[in-house]
Protein backbone atom coordinates (compact mmCIF):
# COMPACT_ATOMS: atom_id res chain seq x y z
CA UNK A 1 0.00 0.00 0.00
CA UNK A 2 1.11 3.59 -0.62
CA UNK A 3 2.20 5.56 2.45
CA UNK A 4 1.04 9.17 2.55
CA UNK A 5 2.97 11.83 4.48
CA UNK A 6 0.86 14.72 5.72
CA UNK A 7 0.65 17.43 8.38
CA UNK A 8 -1.18 16.32 11.52
CA UNK A 9 -4.84 17.17 11.74
CA UNK A 10 -5.53 17.90 15.45
CA UNK A 11 -8.53 15.55 15.26
CA UNK A 12 -6.13 12.68 14.49
CA UNK A 13 -3.87 13.35 17.47
CA UNK A 14 -5.00 10.30 19.48
CA UNK A 15 -4.34 7.92 16.58
CA UNK A 16 -1.01 9.63 15.85
CA UNK A 17 0.17 9.53 19.46
CA UNK A 18 -0.99 5.96 19.98
CA UNK A 19 1.20 4.98 17.02
CA UNK A 20 4.12 6.74 18.72
CA UNK A 21 3.45 4.92 22.00
CA UNK A 22 3.30 1.57 20.22
CA UNK A 23 6.64 2.20 18.52
CA UNK A 24 8.19 2.84 21.95
CA UNK A 25 6.88 -0.38 23.45
CA UNK A 26 3.13 0.07 23.66
CA UNK A 27 2.92 1.05 27.34
CA UNK A 28 0.41 3.88 27.58
CA UNK A 29 1.27 7.04 29.48
CA UNK A 30 -0.64 8.35 32.46
CA UNK A 31 -3.64 10.51 31.46
CA UNK A 32 -2.05 13.70 32.83
CA UNK A 33 1.17 13.04 30.93
CA UNK A 34 -0.65 12.32 27.68
CA UNK A 35 -2.79 15.44 28.15
CA UNK A 36 0.29 17.63 28.60
CA UNK A 37 1.93 16.36 25.40
CA UNK A 38 -1.31 16.89 23.52
CA UNK A 39 -1.44 20.48 24.76
CA UNK A 40 2.22 21.06 23.81
CA UNK A 41 2.03 19.42 20.38
CA UNK A 42 2.29 21.94 17.55
CA UNK A 43 0.04 20.21 15.03
CA UNK A 44 1.15 22.43 12.17
CA UNK A 45 4.75 21.26 12.80
CA UNK A 46 3.87 17.58 13.19
CA UNK A 47 3.97 14.97 10.45
CA UNK A 48 2.21 11.63 10.15
CA UNK A 49 2.89 8.82 7.70
CA UNK A 50 -0.37 7.04 6.99
CA UNK A 51 -0.97 3.65 5.42
CA UNK A 52 -4.66 3.93 4.73
CA UNK A 53 -6.22 4.93 8.05
CA UNK A 54 -3.30 3.59 10.12
CA UNK A 55 -0.59 5.94 11.35
CA UNK A 56 2.75 4.21 10.69
CA UNK A 57 5.16 7.09 11.26
CA UNK A 58 5.33 10.25 13.38
CA UNK A 59 7.60 13.26 13.67
CA UNK A 60 7.11 16.63 15.29
CA UNK A 61 8.93 19.81 16.20
CA UNK A 62 8.64 22.33 19.00
CA UNK A 63 9.35 26.02 18.48
CA UNK A 64 12.17 26.49 20.95
CA UNK A 65 14.58 29.27 21.75
CA UNK A 66 17.82 27.81 23.08
CA UNK A 67 20.71 29.41 24.92
CA UNK A 68 23.97 29.41 22.97
CA UNK A 69 27.54 30.43 23.88
CA UNK A 70 27.51 34.13 24.60
CA UNK A 71 24.13 34.11 26.32
CA UNK A 72 21.80 34.71 23.38
CA UNK A 73 18.75 32.54 22.77
CA UNK A 74 18.35 31.32 19.19
CA UNK A 75 15.19 30.10 17.39
CA UNK A 76 15.55 26.33 17.29
CA UNK A 77 13.45 23.41 16.07
CA UNK A 78 13.13 20.86 18.86
CA UNK A 79 12.65 17.65 16.87
CA UNK A 80 10.47 15.24 18.79
CA UNK A 81 8.04 12.29 18.76
CA UNK A 82 9.83 10.51 15.91
CA UNK A 83 8.76 6.91 15.26
CA UNK A 84 8.19 4.34 12.54
CA UNK A 85 5.91 1.34 13.05
CA UNK A 86 7.68 -2.00 13.31
CA UNK A 87 5.58 -3.22 10.36
CA UNK A 88 6.92 -0.44 8.10
CA UNK A 89 10.66 -0.34 8.76
CA UNK A 90 13.21 -0.09 5.91
CA UNK A 91 10.78 1.65 3.58
CA UNK A 92 12.25 5.17 3.64
CA UNK A 93 9.58 6.61 5.95
CA UNK A 94 12.06 8.09 8.44
CA UNK A 95 14.16 9.63 5.67
CA UNK A 96 11.06 11.15 4.07
CA UNK A 97 9.95 12.68 7.38
CA UNK A 98 13.44 14.07 8.12
CA UNK A 99 13.63 15.51 4.59
CA UNK A 100 10.25 17.23 4.85
CA UNK A 101 10.94 18.42 8.38
CA UNK A 102 14.28 20.08 7.66
CA UNK A 103 12.83 21.78 4.57
CA UNK A 104 10.04 23.14 6.78
CA UNK A 105 12.48 24.27 9.48
CA UNK A 106 14.48 26.16 6.89
CA UNK A 107 11.33 27.79 5.51
CA UNK A 108 10.50 29.01 9.05
CA UNK A 109 13.91 30.66 9.34
CA UNK A 110 15.15 28.60 12.29
CA UNK A 111 18.93 28.18 11.93
CA UNK A 112 19.20 25.18 14.30
CA UNK A 113 17.54 21.83 14.89
CA UNK A 114 18.09 19.69 17.98
CA UNK A 115 16.81 16.38 19.29
CA UNK A 116 17.34 13.65 21.85
CA UNK A 117 17.80 10.19 20.39
CA UNK A 118 16.40 6.88 21.58
CA UNK A 119 19.46 5.34 19.91
CA UNK A 120 22.48 7.56 19.16
CA UNK A 121 23.32 5.85 15.86
CA UNK A 122 20.12 6.94 14.11
CA UNK A 123 20.51 10.62 13.28
CA UNK A 124 24.10 11.13 12.13
CA UNK A 125 23.10 10.44 8.54
CA UNK A 126 20.73 13.40 8.73
CA UNK A 127 23.50 15.73 9.89
CA UNK A 128 22.99 15.64 13.66
CA UNK A 129 26.04 15.49 15.93
CA UNK A 130 26.19 14.77 19.65
CA UNK A 131 26.49 18.25 21.15
CA UNK A 132 26.02 17.75 24.89
CA UNK A 133 26.17 15.07 27.55
CA UNK A 134 24.51 14.44 30.86
CA UNK A 135 25.97 13.02 34.05
CA UNK A 136 24.24 10.61 36.38
CA UNK A 137 25.31 10.19 39.99
CA UNK A 138 24.46 7.90 42.87
CA UNK A 139 25.93 9.55 45.97
CA UNK A 140 26.58 7.28 48.95
CA UNK A 141 25.22 9.73 51.48
CA UNK A 142 26.37 7.59 54.42
CA UNK A 143 30.00 8.17 53.45
CA UNK A 144 30.05 11.40 51.43
CA UNK A 145 30.01 14.86 52.97
CA UNK A 146 29.24 18.15 51.22
CA UNK A 147 31.67 21.06 51.61
CA UNK A 148 29.71 24.24 52.30
CA UNK A 149 31.19 27.39 50.71
CA UNK A 150 30.72 30.93 52.06
CA UNK A 151 27.13 32.03 51.67
CA UNK A 152 25.61 28.71 52.68
CA UNK A 153 25.25 29.72 56.31
CA UNK A 154 22.49 32.29 55.69
CA UNK A 155 20.34 30.01 53.50
CA UNK A 156 17.02 28.91 54.98
CA UNK A 157 15.52 25.67 53.69
CA UNK A 158 11.85 24.77 53.91
CA UNK A 159 9.45 22.29 52.39
CA UNK A 160 6.96 23.84 49.98
CA UNK A 161 3.99 22.49 48.08
CA UNK A 162 5.12 21.71 44.55
CA UNK A 163 2.41 23.81 42.93
CA UNK A 164 2.74 26.69 45.40
CA UNK A 165 6.47 26.98 44.74
CA UNK A 166 6.30 26.43 40.98
CA UNK A 167 6.48 30.09 39.94
CA UNK A 168 9.46 30.85 42.18
CA UNK A 169 11.25 27.71 40.99
CA UNK A 170 10.64 28.64 37.37
CA UNK A 171 12.15 32.08 38.03
CA UNK A 172 15.29 30.41 39.40
CA UNK A 173 15.45 28.21 36.29
CA UNK A 174 15.21 31.26 34.02
CA UNK A 175 18.03 32.94 35.90
CA UNK A 176 20.41 30.14 34.89
CA UNK A 177 19.72 30.34 31.14
CA UNK A 178 22.29 33.01 30.29
CA UNK A 179 25.11 31.16 32.02
CA UNK A 180 24.84 27.73 30.34
CA UNK A 181 24.42 26.85 26.64
CA UNK A 182 21.97 24.22 25.43
CA UNK A 183 19.06 25.10 27.68
CA UNK A 184 15.60 25.84 26.22
CA UNK A 185 13.73 28.95 27.28
CA UNK A 186 10.42 27.47 28.34
CA UNK A 187 7.46 29.08 26.61
CA UNK A 188 4.00 29.08 28.26
CA UNK A 189 2.85 25.55 29.00
CA UNK A 190 6.32 24.07 29.36
CA UNK A 191 6.53 25.04 33.02
CA UNK A 192 4.08 22.14 33.59
CA UNK A 193 6.61 19.54 32.44
CA UNK A 194 8.82 19.41 35.58
CA UNK A 195 5.70 19.23 37.74
CA UNK A 196 4.35 16.05 36.15
CA UNK A 197 4.11 13.38 38.81
CA UNK A 198 2.38 10.22 37.57
CA UNK A 199 2.87 7.24 39.93
CA UNK A 200 4.48 5.30 37.08
CA UNK A 201 7.41 7.74 37.08
CA UNK A 202 8.11 7.67 40.82
CA UNK A 203 10.06 4.40 40.82
CA UNK A 204 8.20 3.28 43.91
CA UNK A 205 8.97 6.52 45.70
CA UNK A 206 6.88 9.23 47.28
CA UNK A 207 4.87 11.85 45.42
CA UNK A 208 7.06 14.69 44.23
CA UNK A 209 8.47 16.74 47.11
CA UNK A 210 9.94 20.24 46.94
CA UNK A 211 12.38 22.07 49.18
CA UNK A 212 13.21 25.71 48.49
CA UNK A 213 16.27 27.65 49.56
CA UNK A 214 15.60 31.19 50.72
CA UNK A 215 17.81 34.11 51.54
CA UNK A 216 16.22 37.15 53.18
CA UNK A 217 12.78 35.73 52.35
CA UNK A 218 13.49 35.33 48.62
CA UNK A 219 13.66 31.93 46.90
CA UNK A 220 17.18 31.48 45.47
CA UNK A 221 17.13 27.73 44.84
CA UNK A 222 15.05 24.58 44.92
CA UNK A 223 15.20 20.80 44.77
CA UNK A 224 12.38 18.50 43.66
CA UNK A 225 12.68 14.82 44.48
CA UNK A 226 11.09 11.49 45.40
CA UNK A 227 11.88 9.66 48.64
CA UNK A 228 11.81 5.87 48.36
CA UNK A 229 11.88 4.22 51.80
CA UNK A 230 13.51 0.82 52.13
CA UNK A 231 14.77 -1.36 54.95
CA UNK A 232 17.11 -4.29 55.37
CA UNK A 233 18.20 -6.37 58.33
CA UNK A 234 20.89 -3.79 59.04
CA UNK A 235 18.54 -0.80 59.05
CA UNK A 236 17.14 1.91 56.72
CA UNK A 237 18.18 1.84 53.05
CA UNK A 238 16.09 4.66 51.59
CA UNK A 239 16.91 6.41 48.33
CA UNK A 240 16.39 10.00 47.26
CA UNK A 241 15.66 10.28 43.52
CA UNK A 242 16.43 13.86 42.52
CA UNK A 243 14.24 15.16 39.71
CA UNK A 244 15.80 18.62 39.41
CA UNK A 245 17.81 21.13 41.38
CA UNK A 246 18.88 24.70 40.66
CA UNK A 247 20.18 27.70 42.56
CA UNK A 248 21.27 31.24 41.86
CA UNK A 249 24.52 31.05 43.83
CA UNK A 250 27.06 28.48 45.09
CA UNK A 251 26.02 28.74 48.74
CA UNK A 252 22.38 27.90 48.05
CA UNK A 253 23.34 25.08 45.70
CA UNK A 254 25.64 23.44 48.24
CA UNK A 255 23.07 23.87 51.02
CA UNK A 256 20.48 22.01 48.96
CA UNK A 257 22.85 19.10 48.28
CA UNK A 258 23.85 19.00 51.94
CA UNK A 259 20.16 18.73 52.86
CA UNK A 260 19.52 15.95 50.34
CA UNK A 261 22.48 13.92 51.60
CA UNK A 262 21.33 14.30 55.19
CA UNK A 263 17.70 13.17 54.95
CA UNK A 264 16.96 10.65 57.68
CA UNK A 265 16.56 6.94 56.86
CA UNK A 266 18.25 7.26 53.44
CA UNK A 267 21.62 6.03 52.20
CA UNK A 268 21.78 7.34 48.63
CA UNK A 269 20.95 10.37 46.51
CA UNK A 270 20.53 9.58 42.84
CA UNK A 271 20.21 11.92 39.88
CA UNK A 272 20.00 10.86 36.25
CA UNK A 273 20.65 14.23 34.63
CA UNK A 274 23.24 16.77 35.77
CA UNK A 275 25.75 18.80 33.73
CA UNK A 276 29.09 17.09 33.23
CA UNK A 277 30.78 20.03 34.98
CA UNK A 278 28.28 20.16 37.85
CA UNK A 279 29.69 21.90 40.96
CA UNK A 280 28.71 18.81 42.91
CA UNK A 281 31.92 17.17 41.65
CA UNK A 282 33.89 19.70 43.71
CA UNK A 283 31.63 19.68 46.75
CA UNK A 284 31.70 15.97 47.59
CA UNK A 285 34.30 14.56 49.96
CA UNK A 286 34.76 11.33 47.98
CA UNK A 287 34.03 11.35 44.25
CA UNK A 288 34.61 7.60 44.00
CA UNK A 289 31.49 7.00 46.09
CA UNK A 290 29.30 8.96 43.68
CA UNK A 291 29.15 6.43 40.80
CA UNK A 292 29.55 9.05 38.06
CA UNK A 293 28.44 8.07 34.56
CA UNK A 294 28.13 10.10 31.35
CA UNK A 295 25.94 9.64 28.28
CA UNK A 296 24.84 11.66 25.25
CA UNK A 297 21.83 13.96 25.38
CA UNK A 298 21.40 16.80 22.90
CA UNK A 299 22.04 16.12 19.20
CA UNK A 300 22.28 19.26 17.08
CA UNK A 301 22.60 20.30 13.44
CA UNK A 302 22.83 23.70 11.76
CA UNK A 303 19.95 24.04 9.32
CA UNK A 304 21.43 27.26 7.93
CA UNK A 305 25.20 27.19 8.52
CA UNK A 306 25.77 30.92 8.07
CA UNK A 307 22.94 32.04 10.32
CA UNK A 308 23.67 29.42 12.98
CA UNK A 309 27.38 30.21 13.31
CA UNK A 310 26.69 33.95 13.34
CA UNK A 311 24.10 33.58 16.12
CA UNK A 312 26.62 32.67 18.84
CA UNK A 313 29.81 34.29 20.08
CA UNK A 314 33.29 32.80 20.28
CA UNK A 315 35.55 32.37 23.29
CA UNK A 316 38.65 33.60 21.44
CA UNK A 317 39.02 35.54 18.18
CA UNK A 318 38.58 33.42 15.08
CA UNK A 319 38.89 34.03 11.34
CA UNK A 320 38.74 30.77 9.43
CA UNK A 321 37.39 29.44 6.13
CA UNK A 322 35.35 26.26 6.57
CA UNK A 323 34.75 23.75 3.78
CA UNK A 324 31.39 22.27 4.81
CA UNK A 325 29.84 19.10 3.42
CA UNK A 326 26.12 18.44 3.93
CA UNK A 327 24.63 15.79 1.67
CA UNK A 328 21.19 15.95 3.31
CA UNK A 329 20.84 19.76 3.19
CA UNK A 330 22.94 20.70 0.14
CA UNK A 331 22.26 24.41 0.52
CA UNK A 332 24.90 24.34 3.28
CA UNK A 333 27.59 22.83 1.05
CA UNK A 334 30.64 24.94 0.24
CA UNK A 335 33.00 27.43 1.82
CA UNK A 336 32.11 29.75 4.66
CA UNK A 337 34.28 32.41 6.28
CA UNK A 338 33.63 32.56 10.01
CA UNK A 339 34.91 35.70 11.75
CA UNK A 340 34.10 36.42 15.36
CA UNK A 341 35.04 36.90 18.97
CA UNK A 342 33.34 37.29 22.35
CA UNK A 343 31.33 40.27 21.10
CA UNK A 344 29.78 38.80 17.98
CA UNK A 345 30.34 36.98 14.70
CA UNK A 346 29.63 36.81 11.00
CA UNK A 347 29.62 33.81 8.69
CA UNK A 348 29.38 34.41 4.96
CA UNK A 349 29.95 32.56 1.71
CA UNK A 350 33.47 32.93 0.33
CA UNK A 351 35.64 31.80 -2.56
CA UNK A 352 38.81 31.86 -0.45
CA UNK A 353 40.90 28.75 0.03
CA UNK A 354 39.52 26.40 2.72
CA UNK A 355 41.38 26.06 6.02
CA UNK A 356 39.29 23.41 7.78
CA UNK A 357 37.15 20.72 6.17
CA UNK A 358 34.30 19.08 8.04
CA UNK A 359 30.69 18.02 7.69
CA UNK A 360 27.67 19.75 9.15
CA UNK A 361 27.52 16.92 11.69
CA UNK A 362 30.81 18.08 13.24
CA UNK A 363 29.59 21.67 13.28
CA UNK A 364 26.51 20.48 15.17
CA UNK A 365 28.62 18.57 17.68
CA UNK A 366 30.86 21.58 18.36
CA UNK A 367 28.14 24.23 18.19
CA UNK A 368 27.29 24.55 21.90
CA UNK A 369 30.92 24.41 23.00
CA UNK A 370 30.92 21.05 24.76
CA UNK A 371 32.76 19.06 22.07
CA UNK A 372 36.03 20.40 20.68
CA UNK A 373 36.93 20.46 17.03
CA UNK A 374 40.37 19.22 18.07
CA UNK A 375 38.90 16.03 19.54
CA UNK A 376 36.85 15.49 16.38
CA UNK A 377 40.00 15.96 14.30
CA UNK A 378 41.76 13.27 16.33
CA UNK A 379 38.90 10.97 15.33
CA UNK A 380 39.48 11.83 11.68
CA UNK A 381 36.29 13.83 11.35
CA UNK A 382 37.85 17.30 10.85
CA UNK A 383 40.73 17.99 8.45
CA UNK A 384 43.15 20.87 8.94
CA UNK A 385 44.10 22.47 5.62
CA UNK A 386 46.05 25.43 7.03
CA UNK A 387 48.49 24.95 9.86
CA UNK A 388 47.15 26.52 13.03
CA UNK A 389 43.55 26.76 11.83
CA UNK A 390 42.41 23.82 13.95
CA UNK A 391 43.79 25.18 17.22
CA UNK A 392 42.34 28.62 16.49
CA UNK A 393 38.86 27.35 15.66
CA UNK A 394 38.77 24.71 18.40
CA UNK A 395 39.60 27.27 21.06
CA UNK A 396 37.06 29.73 19.68
CA UNK A 397 34.19 27.23 19.58
CA UNK A 398 34.78 25.99 23.16
CA UNK A 399 32.75 27.14 26.16
CA UNK A 400 33.86 27.74 29.75
CA UNK A 401 30.60 26.11 30.86
CA UNK A 402 29.48 22.73 29.53
CA UNK A 403 26.22 22.73 27.56
CA UNK A 404 23.36 20.91 29.22
CA UNK A 405 19.79 19.93 28.42
CA UNK A 406 17.85 19.95 31.72
CA UNK A 407 14.87 17.93 30.49
CA UNK A 408 13.72 15.94 27.53
CA UNK A 409 11.16 16.91 24.97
Amino acid sequence: MTTELRILDPSDWDLWYTGLERAFGGVGEAPEERRLWQDLTEAERSLGAWDGDVCVGTAGAFSFRMSVPGGSVVPTAGVTMVSVAATHRRRGILTAMMRRQLDDVRALGEPLAVLTASEPAIYGRFGYGIASHQMSVAVDSTRVRIALPPGAEDVRLRFAEVGEAAEACERVYRSTLDSRPGMPRRSPGWERLPLLDPPSERGGGSPLQCVVAERAGRVVGFARFHNKPDWSATGPQGTISLRDIAAEDPGAYAALWDFLCGIDLTVSVQSRNRPVDDPLLHLVSDIRRCEVRVRDTLHARPVEVGAALAARTYRTPVDVVLEVSDAFCPWNEGRWRLSGDAKGASCERTGDAPELALSVRELGAAYFGGVTLASLARAGRVSELREGALAEASSAFSSDVAPWLPHGF
